[in-house]
Order: C-alpha cells, then sequence, then structure tokens
C-alpha cells in the first residue's frame, strides 16, 4: 500500500479512528529534506501492512500543520489510538523511522 494523502477532511477517519498505529509525515515540495526522507516513507508505506502511512502537506493543510505543532519540516509523527506516542524533526534514515514505530 502506498502512502495516503492526509487532509482535514479525511483526518479523523483516517488517524484518530484508525486500528493501526499511523506514520504522518509532513511535508512540503520545496523542502529539500523533505524530499530525501520520502523514498523511506514510501518503502515504509509499502513494505509494513501492520500501519498505516500519511503525508500531510503544510502548505495545502496548515490547520493540520498548526494542531501538530509543526514549526520544522518533515516532521515525523507516530499516532496510536489517537494519541501521538512519538515524533521527530528533521531527515531521517529508514532505520531511524521504522525504530519510531
Amino acid at each position: 500500500m502506498s502512502a495516503i494523502s492526509i487532509t482535514k477532511n479525511n483526518f479523523r477517519q483516517e488517524v484518530l479512528n484508525s486500528d493501526k498505529p499511523v506514520l504522518l509525515d509532513f511535508w512540503a515540495s520545496w523542502c529539500g529534506p523533505c524530499r530525501m526522507v520520502a523514498p523511506s516513507i514510501e518503502a515504509i508505506a509499502q513494505e509494513r501492512s501492520d500501519i498505516k502511512v500519511g503525508k500531510i502537506n503544510v502548505d495545502e493543510e496548515p490547520e493540520l500543520a498548526s494542531q501538530f505543532h509543526v514549526v520544522s519540516i518533515p516532521t515525523l509523527v507516530v499516532v496510536k489510538d489517537g494519541k501521538i506516542v512519538n515524533q521527530a524533526l528533521g531527515f531521517r534514515p529508514k532505520n531511524q523511522i521504522l525504530s519510531m514505530l
């Protein structure tokens, strides 16, 4: 499965009501480190059926970025049972992202 585009319209269903842990990638198209982390995010989405992977474009979804207090991107957030359980700022290699889960 590939990463899901998360918007304010599907946030509750895809993230808060998810029966799986959710890895959220807050990103923007102009962000170099975001482009560097994107292949790892997509690979995790394809390889791990036990989690859901979502991408939130901070330029298109400023309300969600504000709700998660995102001030720097990329920001990676792990949500389980509707609660933030882990968070990391900046580029991370794939193994470090996986260790967040």
